[in-house]
């Protein structure tokens, strides 16, 4: 018999990234550039499943939705790897529930990697695109319902397949399970929904392993940049006797890591944007005593830094991060200029003035580094009413960055409207419309990103378990990786136009394979 319910999401977002998360940035390059054998191997490999379909390990989105539908009494529940849709899916099946989080590439990643690169679909949206056609045709056969949520169900609001019954915004705990009950008993839904933020006291606990040891320390964010989905009375902190809970569940699986998700680790236990030392240090040493021998975290933000040195010293130091330095958590840089900060996002720099901002970054960034931990700064250009004057503060702080040679990358990314955000209605980004200088700005910071990545990669893909695919991503980050900056270069001098000429490169073509893997075999004999 098959399940009732089942939750999956593409091959993009249901997947380990071979064990190093930093690896799921190439599926937002153009699928003509990265050949489908490499997504399949290397970056994108299928997640593994038991014999029923069951997903060992998933997404921990889905495992918490898992548990919502489990703790309002639906049981006939299974999370599948998209491949293994059609063990899974049959007569028996009411609800398939699909998790999204960049289904048209449409995020700021995919826009800008695509859009400097000749344009075309990002993998992102390829691997959406196959599984929308092999759930348009079991939904055909079978009648399901077919619910759609997750971070980008936005994209889907704007271009709504066929197939989709009913698209879910906002946190599932509270409001979903009743949805899912209709939808197995065959009653009418409604086409859209958007769900309350529950108390913490109603998000439920994960009952089955999550990827990565992955465990949710904190919801939202105080900090209100109108570029965002997430405001800022949606902040909570998950109660430790919970945290614990799923971190052993992870560590009894075999998992011997833990990925703590939150969108600054620093704010666990917080009030009002203020740094709880003893809460974040408790949590990393309750982790650590639980058995994890590594704690990674994917954010964290510059003003806490600052804020409380100590408390990041000391975290790093019961996380042990100074033998291996592989720690690179998501940084918001967003702009070096005070008045986009002042106008979009003034929060931001709190509790600093947006006046304070390049100190902010130059006085913590040394911090984090100490802590051997390497911030990834994302920066947010392209607003409408942005200046070649605005962008070139932003490159005269990021050149200091670079002067101070800082550990740290940093990648200026297009603002994208989402309708989920304050800027919903903003026109989408594109080369003609973003500042002259934006393009002077990214080959600033390419330039010295790929620099950092020939140094960092090589520690961070020590957790990669297949050598092979280990050998793949350091050759082509050390060898092919560093013969790119030409282009950057190019696409700075030209304000972008050179990307146009990208766009008939089709990597994945028989001849374009074969390429591919001659010029790794030149990378490889240049190299040894």
């Amino acid at each position: 018999m098959c399940a009732k319910v089942v939750l999956t999401a593409d091959q993009g977002s249901f997947t380990s990234y071979s064990g190093v998360s930093t690896l799921g940035y190439v599926a937002c390059m153009p699928a003509r550039l990265v050949p489908r054998i490499l997504m399949d191997k290397v970056f994108t490999p299928p997640q593994e499943s038991d014999r029923r379909g069951e997903a060992l390990r998933a997404p921990y989105a889905l495992r918490k939705i898992e548990a919502a539908l489990h703790y309002g009494g639906i049981d006939d529940v299974i999370v599948s790897p998209p491949g293994d849709l059609e063990r899974v899916v049959g007569e028996d099946t009411k609800v398939l529930g699909i998790s999204v989080h960049d289904p048209y590439g449409m995020s700021p990643v995919s826009t800008k990697l695509t859009m400097i690169f000749g344009g075309g679909p990002s993998w992102t949206a390829e691997f959406f695109s196959e599984l929308s056609q092999k759930v348009s045709q079991l939904k055909k056969k079978y009648g399901f319902k077919v619910f759609v949520g997750g971070p980008a169900a936005w994209q889907i609001g704007m271009n709504r397949p066929e197939w989709v019954d009913l698209v879910f915004n906002g946190e599932a705990e509270e409001d979903l399970p009743g949805l899912v009950l209709m939808g197995i008993e065959g009653k009418d839904l409604p086409r859209n929904f958007t769900g309350k933020n529950p108390p913490v006291s109603k998000i439920p606990k994960i009952i089955k392993p999550s990827r990565f040891g992955e465990v949710q320390v904190t919801r939202g964010c105080p900090r209100g940049c109108q570029f965002c989905s997430i405001t800022p009375e949606t902040f909570r902190s998950i109660p430790m006797e919970d945290i614990l809970e799923e971190v052993k569940l992870n560590l009894n699986s075999g998992e011997k890591s833990i990925e703590l998700l939150t969108d600054d680790i620093l704010l666990y236990g917080s009030q009002r944007l203020v740094t709880n030392h003893d809460a974040v240090v408790n949590l990393f040493s309750s982790v650590r005593k639980a058995g994890a021998e590594q704690i990674y975290f994917p954010h964290i933000s510059s003003p806490a830094v600052l804020d409380s040195p100590r408390t990041v010293m000391e975290l790093s130091e019961i996380a042990e991060y100074h033998k291996y330095r592989a720690e690179a958590p998501v940084v918001g840089l967003e702009s070096g200029s005070e008045r986009i900060l002042r106008k979009y996002m003034n929060g931001k720099p709190f509790p600093w003035k947006p006046a304070d901002w390049k100190n902010v970054i130059l006085d913590s960034t040394p911090i984090l580094n100490d802590a051997y931990i390497t911030p990834c700064y994302t920066m947010t250009v392209g607003f409408e009413d942005e200046t070649d004057e605005d962008v070139e503060q932003s490159i005269d702080l990021v050149q200091s960055i670079i002067d101070n040679r800082y550990r740290a990358w940093i990648f200026p990314l297009a603002v994208i409207p989402m309708t989920s955000s304050r800027l919903r209605g903003k026109p989408f980004p594109m080369i003609d419309k973003l500042p002259g200088k934006y393009w002077e700005l990214l080959y600033i910071a390419w330039s010295y990103d790929l620099k950092m990545s020939r140094e960092m990669l090589p520690e961070m893909t020590k957790r990669m378990g297949n050598s092979v695919s280990r050998h793949i991503v350091n050759l082509m980050t050390d060898r092919i990786f560093s013969r790119i900056g030409g282009i950057f270069k190019e696409l700075a001098e030209s304000h972008g136009q050179k990307a146009y000429e990208f766009s008939d490169i089709n990597l994945n073509s028989t001849i374009g394979f074969l390429k591919s893997i001659y010029w790794l075999g030149l990378a490889s004999i240049s190299g040894s």
